[in-house]
């Protein structure tokens, strides 16, 4: 599967209302998620036990940068997106790059889903082993308060699950879509999707999603049942200047 590199763009309208996605992670912070966020200056990240993510405002210059190294400390590594590698000081260290893209509700058919569960607080450690058995992206032990979290359990077990994470204004993120491979090719992350966004929408919310560039098999997926791809993303890992 090739990736289009020229997003098709949606309506006139709709291309304003998507443009607080450019910055999703900043936009959630400073909007729906204020209450996870943690915040020095400019710079805003949510409490390591919710998620990995940290946030500058678009196109971030060094007064920005020097504030995100204030609140983090010295020596620690955050991820962000929305910024362009170039931005990062030469005093800091970029410890990986990963080429992303950004969908957004294009036709999804939502629906609730008979046999998903709602999963919470008592569910995070089969939670946190179907993502390290799968790796859909990140996932922390407080990760499931950041919205809906919907699992299938087969024999007891956890075997797929799909939730909520970033919240930018009037969007909500489906995210942690993965199936125990034991259980794959049953249209389990399908109807899951589909559950999870027939709750965004019943909140009058849109869905959007985020996948790494090379999962084809999950984009193939997604554009296939109703997602739209608008943008290429850059995700970072990247460590703030040790302490003098």
């Amino acid at each position: 599967m090739t990736i289009p590199s020229d997003v098709r763009p949606g309506a006139t309208a709709d291309a304003a209302a998507e443009r607080v996605l450019d910055n999703a992670p900043y936009a959630s912070l400073s909007g729906p998620h204020h209450r996870f966020a943690e915040r020095h200056g400019t710079a805003l990240r949510y409490h390591p036990d919710v998620s990995v993510f940290a946030a500058l405002p678009s196109a971030a210059g060094p007064a920005d940068w020097a504030d995100m190294a204030a609140l983090v400390g010295p020596g620690a590594t955050i991820a962000v997106s929305g910024q362009d590698v170039s931005s990062v000081p030469d005093t800091w260290g970029v410890l990986e790059t990963g080429q992303g893209v950004q969908l957004v509700d294009d036709g999804l058919v939502t629906a609730p889903d008979e046999e998903a569960v709602r999963l919470g607080a008592a569910d995070v450690d089969e939670m946190l082993a179907l993502v390290a058995l799968t790796k859909p992206g990140p996932f922390a032990v407080r990760t499931v308060e950041l919205g809906t979290y919907l699992g299938i359990r087969r024999g007891g077990a956890l075997v797929a699950m799909a939730g909520e994470r970033l919240h930018p204004p009037g969007w909500t993120e489906i995210s942690a879509v993965c199936t125990h491979p034991d259980h794959r090719g049953q249209g389990l992350a399908t109807r899951l999707v589909r559950a999870v966004g027939h709750g965004i929408r019943e909140r009058g919310e849109t869905p959007m999603m985020h996948a790494a560039a090379a999962n084809e098999n999950a984009i193939r997926l997604y554009l296939s049942i109703g997602f739209r791809l608008r943008r290429h993303t850059t995700f970072m890992a990247v460590r703030t200047p040790a302490a003098p």
